[in-house]
């Protein structure tokens, strides 16, 4: 067997690639046709566990889903997790491999094209369709050398390109025009056509561009997308907005907006909840009075240890567990919670020591070594099912730990409870995603599979036949 491979690349960051690629995931497999997501090379903080404990980026996670697939580490075959502003943790074929500035990654670019090569090898041999993500935007100049995300990608297997530009932010007749001027001849050839995204109002208005775009470029345009709200899909990178207020909400949480935060989607579940208000808070903010408040996962945990003392925080969860409050830490918010946070090798930054928040008896060093598991289990408080995964470097001990949050299936325990049981930890991500973690009233959350379904609805309406016959395999 040898796949079709069709490449779906974006004007600009957040222009619907992940989106796209899903709907059209979901389409062929309810064909009955084999599919597979695919993606070179993904930067993103927000990353998901695979079934043999590898780590690729929550978007080819979704992707997988809509195909009726686990998650493989073939499907994301290079990770970038950025830890500073100029560096980045780079994970390849699932496991951590080295920590790298942009120099040192541009010289690392040709190993980390042959797993690249070697993924994509794999996927065409064993289903019958590959739909492959570029990553951000094909025409950076700066980035066009030794590109293997977009076009260097596409070259090198001689796939069809389908360019999708988001109508939303504005700008999108430039933004295809430019892109396409930008390219190569040999680039703009494999374009197959163009799909715009994100559409409000009355088509017919929009008809003479789409004509007008067709002539100049010479390009079909291939699709019509309509803005589709509140699919509550994961993101990879954009911490989710505020959803407006539910004033007759039973549960109020606050969340600060660390400046590395990591798996934020771990704030999802909660956001989509209609008995959960919660506020995320950013520098210069004023928390609110919550029932909980909420530190999330971070990828630079101690610089933002310090970010928290330095906006307040400290002196905040203090008045807040004073009057009664709650105070949950994720992963690295767990770590937080403890008093010592260790990193000797410098796994996260620069080596050194710094004191935690000091809320639970625990200390926790850094080690080169990633855990990566997917756990399921119950929450000892309420006997409450959880379901989720572990991503983290960090080993915790201390007297904390004897009165775990959580029972794991495979015999472990999980994170801590304070004695007072205001203060909760956990290393597991996803913890909110099972309706039982937040109570056994109504279910609360759609099934994942009922949103797959609405973004993929509009999709296979404005494909047109002819053009996926092109690349598509009979059936």
């Amino acid at each position: 067997m040898s796949a079709r491979v069709l490449m779906v690349q974006g004007c600009t960051s957040d222009a619907g690639k992940s989106t796209l690629v899903a709907a059209l995931c979901r389409w062929l497999h309810r064909q009955g046709i084999a599919v597979a997501p695919f993606k070179p090379q993904n930067m993103a903080l927000n990353s998901a566990v695979t079934v043999d404990g590898g780590e690729i980026g929550r978007a080819q996670a979704l992707q997988a889903q809509a195909c009726g697939l686990e998650p493989q580490t073939d499907f994301n075959p290079v990770l970038l997790k950025p830890n500073s502003d100029t560096g980045a943790q780079v994970i390849v074929h699932g496991q951590p491999v080295a920590t790298l500035d942009a120099v040192g990654y541009h010289a690392f670019k040709a190993t980390a094209f042959k797993a690249v090569l070697a993924s994509h090898e794999r996927l065409v041999e064993r289903f019958d369709v590959v739909l492959v993500e570029g990553a951000g935007s094909p025409a950076e100049i700066n980035l066009r050398a030794n590109d293997i995300a977009n076009m260097g990608y596409a070259e090198a297997v001689d796939c069809a390109v389908i360019l999708v530009a988001d109508i939303d932010r504005g700008g999108v007749f430039a933004h295809l025009v430019g892109t396409l001027a930008l390219l190569s001849a040999s680039e703009r050839a494999r374009v197959a056509g163009v799909v715009i995204n994100r559409f409000r109002g009355d088509l017919a208005l929009l008809q003479p561009g789409l004509e007008w775009l067709e002539r100049e470029t010479g390009k079909p345009v291939l699709g019509v997308l309509p803005y589709l709200h509140g699919l509550q899909l994961d993101a990879e990178d954009a911490v989710p907005r505020n959803a407006p207020q539910k004033p007759q909400a039973q549960l109020r949480v606050v969340v600060p907006v660390l400046p590395r935060i990591s798996n934020h989607t771990d704030i999802d579940a909660l956001l989509a909840h209609p008995q959960v208000d919660v506020r995320l808070i950013g520098p210069g903010q004023t928390p609110p009075p919550c029932d909980l408040i909420l530190l999330p996962g971070s990828k630079s945990t101690r610089c933002d240890l310090q970010w928290l003392r330095t906006h307040g925080w400290d002196a905040a969860i203090a008045r807040h567990l004073r009057y009664g409050g709650k105070l949950l830490g994720i992963c690295g918010g767990l770590q937080m919670l403890g008093t010592h946070l260790h990193d000797p090798d410098g796994i996260e930054g620069a080596a050194g020591s710094s004191p935690g928040l000091g809320w639970l008896p625990l200390q926790t060093t850094l080690q080169p070594h990633k855990q990566l598991h997917r756990v399921h289990g119950r929450l000892l408080l309420g006997d409450a099912g959880v379901s989720g995964y572990e991503i983290h470097c960090g080993i915790s001990s201390g007297a904390a730990l004897a009165r775990p949050l959580l029972q794991l299936d495979d015999g472990r325990t999980d994170g801590a409870i304070s004695d007072d049981g205001q203060v909760l930890g956990t290393y597991v991500h996803g913890v909110f995603d099972h309706p039982q973690a937040l109570g056994h009233g109504p279910v609360w959350r759609r099934p994942r599979h009922w949103i797959l379904q609405r973004c993929a609805k509009p999709a296979w309406n404005v494909w047109p036949i002819r053009c996926t016959r092109i690349w598509i395999p009979p059936h």
